[in-house]
């Protein structure tokens, strides 16, 4: 049985979220921005990615395998491409300033790369790709991860989840955003039901045994998440390790410290990003007004039987957002418990619920 929800208003989650982490020795700024991205995670709808990962980050960083204050390194390597050293900072925090990098980069010469490594788990991939949307780049973030998945045919986890996220700018519409991991459920999603004593459904994932598993935790116990599309999603999670842990110079191939479990040293996550400016082949404008033409002949074509709205990338958590902004941001009772264990520890002050204490 699902544990009750708890509504929090985003405001209250964000100044809450920011406190924690300024108690655990990061910048006011750099607190503020992994706040944004964890809260923006809940508003979505992707509480697997939200709050419910702080205490886990805390511990991360009260064990010194995070950096707190990192000096990140910048460094031009071609006229359309950064090599960025995270310095084991958050993931958040290295990889903002890496696609504001490749923004940069985007606006001088059209396309603009960063290529990241000495990183660290970095949460929503959409968060990213929305930055550069915000800003009419096309924006593309890809990630490896901490093994959790095993490859096409192998029972034993090698290679991570490694999601991918890409946005697109339009112009009346909401804008394109996709960000999707390669495994048939999310590990985070899968570890939420866990905790939440939910079941995930058969066929996502084996145990440590290699037996199919409907219990989300186990998967985090030496079991393993499988491919969505069997070997289809297998190959893009091979090329995401390419991109951004081959490429970049970052751990790849099951050398990356998993997040849950192993804390004997940094994770060593290596991302890529990429900013396109959408108006290389036409004024902004006209690819916009594109955009929206292409976006209403999908959603106005006809419809399955049964249902009732085509909905694009992305618009299912734009919906959720809009909803949440007014309505709360529900989080199960056992996650609120573990929320107010970290602000004991933290001597901050935890927000009160709007609905459901």
């Amino acid at each position: 049985m699902s544990n009750p929800l708890i509504y929090f208003s985003h405001d209250s989650l964000r100044t809450f979220t920011t406190d924690i982490f300024k108690n655990l020795s990061l910048s006011s700024e750099d607190a503020a921005l992994v706040s944004d991205c964890l809260v923006k995670a809940d508003l979505r709808g992707l509480g697997s990615h939200g709050v419910a990962r702080i205490p886990l980050y805390a511990k991360r960083l009260r064990l010194k395998l995070v950096n707190p204050l990192p000096k990140i390194q910048i460094h031009r390597v071609a006229p359309s491409a950064v090599h960025v050293n995270g310095d084991d900072g958050m993931g958040m925090v290295v990889g903002t300033r890496a696609m504001a990098a490749a923004m940069n980069l985007a606006k001088e010469t059209g396309v603009g790369m960063a290529g990241v490594y000495g990183s660290t788990h970095f949460g929503m991939a959409a968060f990213y790709v929305l930055q550069a949307v915000k800003e009419d780049f096309i924006g593309f973030a890809f990630t490896n991860a901490s093994p959790g998945m095993a490859p096409w045919g192998g029972a034993k986890p090698v290679i991570g989840v490694n999601p991918i996220a890409v946005g697109t700018p339009s112009g009346k519409r909401k804008p394109f955003v996709m960000d999707m991991a390669m495994s048939v459920m999310a590990r985070g999603k899968m570890r939420l039901a866990g905790l939440r004593g939910e079941p995930i459904p058969e066929n996502m994932a084996l145990d440590a045994d290699g037996n199919p598993t409907t219990d989300g935790l186990k998967v985090h116990q030496g079991g393993t998440v499988l491919p969505f599309g069997g070997p289809k999603g297998s190959a893009l999670a091979i090329w995401m390790e390419i991109m951004a842990g081959v490429m970049t110079g970052a751990a790849f191939a099951g050398d990356m410290k998993d997040l849950y479990g192993d804390f004997s040293g940094p994770q060593k996550i290596g991302h890529m990003f990429l900013a396109i400016r959408a108006d290389l082949f036409m004024s902004l404008d006209q690819f916009k007004q594109r955009m929206d033409t292409m976006i209403d002949r999908f959603k106005q074509s006809s419809r399955a039987k049964g249902v009732d709205e085509i909905l694009m990338p992305g618009e299912p958590e734009e919906k959720a957002e809009e909803n949440r902004l007014t309505t709360g941001i529900p989080i199960s009772s056992e996650i609120v418990d573990m929320l107010r264990r970290e602000a004991e520890d933290a001597g901050v002050p935890f927000p009160k619920p709007i609905k459901g204490a």
